[in-house]
């Protein structure tokens, strides 16, 4: 999170008083209400070019070059470990660097101030100090380099020599070639043999040819190698983190024979493998940088620490860790800053190459069945419309007759082949029916005769009209004996849904699904919208649709079910879908069996996917893995750069408010794991609805697929409430759970879980104290009692005056005191409580000063429970 800098922090950064800087900044023509506002970097910018322009302003005799230039020499010291064991040392390296400003020859100096003159002269005495070092240096080098020179031009001799005498040896054998050859036995090195002892035994001058010119070049060797001993200054000048034991080592080599000339040159040219070169100009990279970047995978790019960008980035005024993220500019600056050079990356590279890739496979367009959304109330006959249709019982399956995710049926009906998508009809699934009415062509609302237009049949007219799709309304339950077909009718008109019997254009088809009337109907009735539509799509080449439902399969692994709006999806089919991508392994209908490919308006469960794609998401198939791959990586990278962006935006200030405002607000954490994607959604968004000023619900985590020991332990350490719908524990994951003691709650219907959230939600908020007032009596005379003081004569006006209850004694509408009863009297009896139009005579405890006119407010306190 970056540190602000406020204006009172840059006067004190830059020794300027507050209201000197404030000055300053309304002149550059920025206005700031106070010294604790924020100054951002962009008007530092501007404020410093303001200051240089102002100063700028006199005209000054022209320059020279020597006082438009200022060299900086810079030195930075390390220490580096070489070797390791007993032979590891450590060796100080100085990293020296000089910088040369170069004044732009269209500005010239302004008058120069107190301040000013002291700054040049303090970086003339710094280029002075610099330059005395930088000519100790050179002169240093200089000295180097002439003994370098001189131990090199030696070395050049003796090999001159050398050779010269080996060419004079290869002679003598050639003149000596046609002579004959006597050998003979050595003599014995003591003399004990044949042969006079003082004079050895001639050896023949063929042998003496063949050996002259080994052992010539033999000795030009080593005195090479004795000349480069003299060279090791110059040899290992690039070598500064070597000791001088490891120099003699690598110069003599393992058994102190000094090293042929040709693998000293090998080492130093860095053939070797331990060779070591400087480089001979500092490397500037190439970076690609996107709308963001983090911090880490900048650092990368520039082949840095990201230690040293964080410094970097310090420098500049901006606080980043290295996980956060960076935009485009800011990281254009750092990078630039560090001597490298930045280039915008495209966004959409892949994305662009995986659009081209699609707009290749288009082709002939064919007639395709229509997809149709069945949609409606809850316990309207949604499902079992498609019951009676597909001649199965699906609704069987789903919990308290309610369907909780989308389910995907194509049929096959005498009148041709028409894709159903069947929408959960509760209020907490809008979303879901949202997406239903994207991907779809014909809505069919049904709506029950005998309980008319509802909430959710309303939300369906809206979702139907905001997607412009058109509109077939079936009204069911028309066997029973209370149905009201025109009373349906007539409710509609109220949403703009006019039937034709009306003269308008919505097809209103009445039916029974229990009995099957008028079913056949409502097929025609699709169908002719169908055709009306002119529905049409590629039969063939690469599929492209949008994934109805997802789930994690613990046999089988992510499972989408997926609609197919172009082309073909066959098995073995490459494809991208959202940020996970895959193999295309197997396709299943919906009835389970395992089909080889799928058209146009057909939904398909496909296995394969690298991980479990979002409900909603578009997925392409494409030619080879390597582009889906890129496209999937790169849209998760975006999806994981905006996250962070997003995180990163809340500013300390923003939250100091919010830990202000929400002191005595408190945190319900769910963790919430189904079986669909769709449910997880749905869940979440109904949730988190729940939240008020007084509590939050937050659902730190949530997935598709059983409760797994991570998740636990997620619940354990942030003391969440698990919800499994539809889903169970595992073993690892009840053996957390049980010895954490985390709430873990089962789940088959929604409705159970929002009204048990909001259970535990009221334990948590507790309960609180209320006052009701349930009585007041007017104050009409006062009397003076010996033994109780003063004693007020009063006429209850309002509710009930007990007397084991606190009071309030108001005038003038405010409180004067606030105590409790002494004596509650009538006609001198002690009672309990008097009644509304009753005189009664009232004694205060501890209170003698009251007056006629005033109230006495009798009240009680009661707990009250508190709910969302």
């Amino acid at each position: 999170m970056s540190q602000q800098t406020t204006i009172r922090k840059l006067a004190e950064l830059v020794n300027t008083p507050v209201e000197k800087l404030l000055e300053q900044l309304a002149e550059a023509g920025m206005s700031f209400s106070g010294p604790d506002q924020v100054v951002t970097s962009i008007e530092k910018v501007k404020l410093l070019g303001f200051l240089k322009r102002s100063h700028g302003k006199a005209e000054q005799p022209e320059a020279s070059e020597a006082t438009k230039k200022i060299t900086l020499n810079r030195s930075r010291k390390q220490e580096l470990t070489v070797g390791g064991g007993k032979n590891r040392t450590t060796v100080d390296v100085v990293v020296r660097k000089k910088v040369t400003l170069v004044k732009p020859a269209d500005q010239s100096d302004g008058p120069v101030t107190d301040e000013r003159a002291e700054i040049l002269r303090k970086l003339e005495e710094s280029k002075q100090r610099n330059l005395a070092e930088q000519q100790k240096l050179a002169e240093v080098d200089r000295r180097r380099a002439e003994e370098g020179e001189r131990a090199r031009q030696e070395a050049e001799e003796l090999r001159l020599k050398a050779e010269a005498e080996a060419r004079a040896a290869v002679q003598v054998v050639a003149a000596d070639e046609d002579a004959p050859a006597v050998v003979r036995k050595p003599a014995p090195a003591h003399g004990h043999g044949h042969g006079h002892p003082k004079h050895p035994a001639p050896v023949a001058p063929r042998a003496d040819a063949h050996n002259a010119p080994k052992h010539k070049t033999r000795g030009s060797h080593a005195m090479v190698a004795g000349v480069e001993d003299d060279d090791a200054a110059s040899r290992f000048a690039g070598q500064l983190h070597l000791s001088a034991s490891e120099r003699a080592r690598r110069t003599t080599g393992a058994r102190g024979k000094p090293k042929p000339r040709r693998h000293m040159e090998q080492a130093r040219s860095g053939g070797g493998a331990h060779g070591f070169s400087r480089p001979t100009a500092p490397i500037v990279r190439e970076v690609s940088i996107g709308e963001t970047i983090t911090v880490a995978d900048l650092a990368a790019k520039l082949a840095l620490k990201g230690g040293d960008v964080v410094k970097a980035l310090f420098k500049m005024g901006v606080m980043a860790t290295i996980t956060q993220s960076v935009d485009h500019d800011t990281a254009a600056l750092v990078t630039e800053e560090l001597g490298h050079t930045v280039v915008r990356a495209s966004e959409n590279s892949a994305e662009d190459a995986l659009l081209a890739h699609v707009e290749d496979s288009q082709s002939d367009r064919v007639t395709r069945p229509p997809v149709v959304t069945i949609m409606g109330h809850v316990d309207h006959g949604k499902t079992s419309l498609l019951d009676y249709i597909r001649r199965t019982k699906v609704a069987t399956g789903e919990a308290g007759g309610i369907t909780q995710h989308i389910g995907a049926y194509h049929v096959e009906t005498p009148k041709g082949v028409i894709s159903f998508l069947d929408t959960p009809g509760h209020a907490a699934f809008s979303q879901m029916r949202a997406r239903g009415a994207k991907l779809t062509d014909i809505v069919v609302l049904v709506v029950a005769a005998d309980d008319g237009v509802m909430p959710q049949t309303r939300e369906a007219v809206q979702h139907a009209k905001a997607a412009k799709v058109p509109l077939i309304v079936a009204i069911n339950k028309i066997d029973k004996s209370d149905a009201d077909p025109l009373r349906v009718k007539n409710e509609l008109l109220a949403e703009d849904v006019v039937a034709e019997d009306f003269g308008g254009d919505t097809q209103m088809v009445e039916l029974s699904a229990k009995t099957g009337v008028g079913v056949d109907n409502l097929l025609d009735s699709i169908l002719l919208q169908a055709e009306v539509l002119e529905l049409k799509a590629v039969p063939s080449g690469r599929a492209s649709g949008v994934v109805i439902e997802s789930s994690l399969d613990k046999g089988r692994g992510p499972v989408a079910t997926v609609l197919v709006q172009q082309g073909e999806l066959k098995k073995g089919d490459y494809l991208v879908c959202g940020v996970q991508y895959g193999r295309v392994r197997a396709l299943f209908d919906e009835t389970g069996s395992q089909v080889e490919g799928a058209g146009p308006s057909i939904p398909v469960q496909v296995l394969g996917l690298s991980g479990v794609p979002d409900a909603g998401d578009d997925f392409v198939v494409v030619e080879d893995e390597r582009l889906a791959k890129d496209v999937a990586q790169q849209r998760d990278a975006k999806r994981r750069e905006s996250r962070l962006v997003a995180q990163a935006g809340n500013r300390m200030e923003d939250i100091m408010a919010q830990m202000g405002e929400g002191a005595a607000q408190q945190t319900l954490n769910l963790v919430v794991k189904a079986d669909v994607q769709g449910s997880v959604q749905a869940l979440r968004d109904a949730l988190t609805s729940l939240s008020t000023d007084a509590i939050r619900i937050n659902v730190i985590g949530g997935g598709v697929g059983g409760i797994t020991e991570s998740d636990a332990t997620l619940a354990a350490t942030s003391k969440a409430t698990v919800i499994g719908f539809n889903v169970r524990a595992d073993a690892s994951a009840r053996r957390v759970i049980e010895g954490n003691g985390v709430d873990l709650r089962y789940f088959s219907i929604i409705y159970d879980v929002i009204d048990q959230v909001k259970q535990v939600a009221s334990g948590i908020l507790g309960k609180e104290i209320r006052e009701e007032i349930i009585g007041t009596a007017e104050v009409r005379d006062v009397f003076r009692s010996s033994k109780f003081g003063a004693v007020a004569g009063c006429m209850v006006v309002e509710g009930v005056v007990k007397r084991s209850k606190p009071i309030r004694v108001l005038r003038d509408n405010t409180v004067v005191f606030e105590g409790e009863l002494e004596s509650l009297r009538r006609f001198k009896e002690n009672v309990d409580e008097v009644r509304q139009g009753t005189e009664c005579g009232i004694g205060v405890k501890a209170y003698n000063d009251v007056k006629p006119g005033d109230q006495i407010e009798c009240f009680e306190r009661i707990e009250v429970q508190r709910t969302l």
